[in-house]
């Protein structure tokens, strides 16, 4: 009988090697996704502060066609559960980089339309985009990182978001004069779409580079479905009210001050840069916070705070308060990682995070796609105010709900997974 032979030094992998590997595949990750989240939150802003001045200024668009766009361009979110489906063929960092070029793309061709159905064709492929990365991106980093540390790396990555954003922000600021908007558009949106088709050839080359074994390099894990759970209800109810409060405030604060208050784009701009100084310190101390204080009392915190700004919407005519209601809702924004890292806790397995990850995003934009619309009536039927308070109610309620809110471990770690 032939013994078993033994393995020789050449056939056994080194724990140092396989562990200078896992180093090696992590590092590559969050290249890919810090580079990616730079361009995109610079693209989405520079898009964000431009937007709704173009709109008016140069295409004549009312508060309900303005709520119309917003509608339809919150129905690639709707479509966010797909992002699970497509993880069974695309790793989560290729859905990223794909997604990347995708809103490059819309923002270019933005700068090339005349009508308000082409506005909406661009804002759609520009909405694609953005809404396809960012379940990827968050899943990615959910399971890459611990639940003690998950909060702390997503403000770090919230904070270079700001600066990213920041950075478009300015851009806007000095060369609007001398470039327009069209231009602006198109050579942002083409710096954002090259970068993000590098990003996506490069994480295919270091994929055949690399020794880690096929997926290693960039799929986390398969995908199979989408699993609902009873003990994910408070996570899908909040998805829902979160999307409500964030798009009556992202479709009507800054029409509110452009609509009612004439401020030009400059001035908007400087608001977001203000947004993104404040934002690129608060976002890191608002991960440290989550993971100390723990998401019931930040979310509290948060909705809460929220009533108060939306009842200065309503009520307050001063610009001065306005401006600050505007930098105090940026930077309350920030709280919704608290959502995301309760996910993660409350997740039975990390394989179910990237599709409920993009389960939640739906649900965060099924409200999403009715507000902008019926908000957009209800400032033209009765006046702006009633839009606004319309939000304290969803704030109100979803501060109810979360005093529901309570941490069960799931039975599989995610070190299991992740590595």
């Amino acid at each position: 009988m032939t013994e078993p032979s033994t393995p020789t030094p050449s056939q056994t992998p080194a724990p140092h090697a396989a562990h200078s590997v896992q180093g090696a595949r992590r590092r590559t990750i969050m290249i890919v996704i810090i580079a990616t989240n730079f361009l995109l939150s610079f693209g989405y802003q520079l898009w964000r502060s431009l937007f709704n001045n173009f709109a008016v200024g140069e295409l004549g668009v009312r508060a309900d066609q303005i709520g119309l766009i917003q509608s339809v361009r919150e129905i690639p979110g709707l479509l966010g559960f797909t992002v699970g489906l497509l993880a069974v063929v695309l790793s989560e960092l290729r859905i990223v980089g794909l997604s990347t070029i995708l809103l490059g793309l819309g923002i270019a061709l933005t700068g090339t339309v005349g009508s308000l159905p082409a506005l909406l064709a661009t804002t759609v492929l520009m909405s694609i985009g953005f809404h396809y990365f960012m379940p990827a991106n968050s899943s990615a980093v959910l399971q890459l990182t611990g639940e003690d540390e998950a909060p702390e790396v997503l403000g770090r990555l919230t904070s270079l978001n700001a600066v990213a954003a920041l950075v478009g922000a300015g851009l806007v600021f000095l060369g609007l004069d001398s470039l327009g908007f069209r231009r602006l558009f198109g050579i942002t949106g083409a710096v954002v779409a090259v970068g993000g088709l590098l990003a996506l050839l490069w994480t295919a080359r270091r994929r055949r580079l690399e020794t880690a074994g096929p997926d290693e390099l960039d799929a986390i894990h398969p995908i199979q479905r989408t699993p609902l759970r009873r003990r994910y209800w408070l996570y899908y109810a909040l998805q829902f009210l979160m999307g409500s409060r964030r798009h009556i405030i992202t479709t009507f604060a800054v029409f509110l001050l452009v609509r009612e208050y004439g401020v030009p784009a400059e001035t908007i701009t400087i608001l977001f840069l203000v947004n993104n100084l404040l934002g690129a310190f608060a976002y890191q101390q608002l991960g440290k916070i989550i993971a100390r204080v723990g998401e019931k009392r930040a979310l509290s915190v948060n909705f809460l705070l929220l009533i108060f700004v939306f009842l200065g919407y309503a009520y307050v005519p001063s610009l001065p308060i306005l401006y600050g209601l505007f930098v105090i809702d940026h930077i309350l924004f920030g709280f919704r990682i608290a959502l995301q890292s309760y996910f993660q806790k409350i997740a039975v397995h990390p394989r179910e995070i990237t599709p409920n990850l993009s389960l939640g995003q739906t649900i965060n934009h099924i409200a999403s796609v009715i507000i902008p619309l019926v908000g957009g009536i209800i400032w033209e039927a009765v006046g702006s105010q009633y839009t606004f308070l319309v939000g304290i109610g969803i704030d109100a309620l979803a501060l109810v709900l979360v005093q529901w809110m309570r941490v069960e471990r799931r039975a599989v770690p995610v070190s299991e997974v992740a590595g």
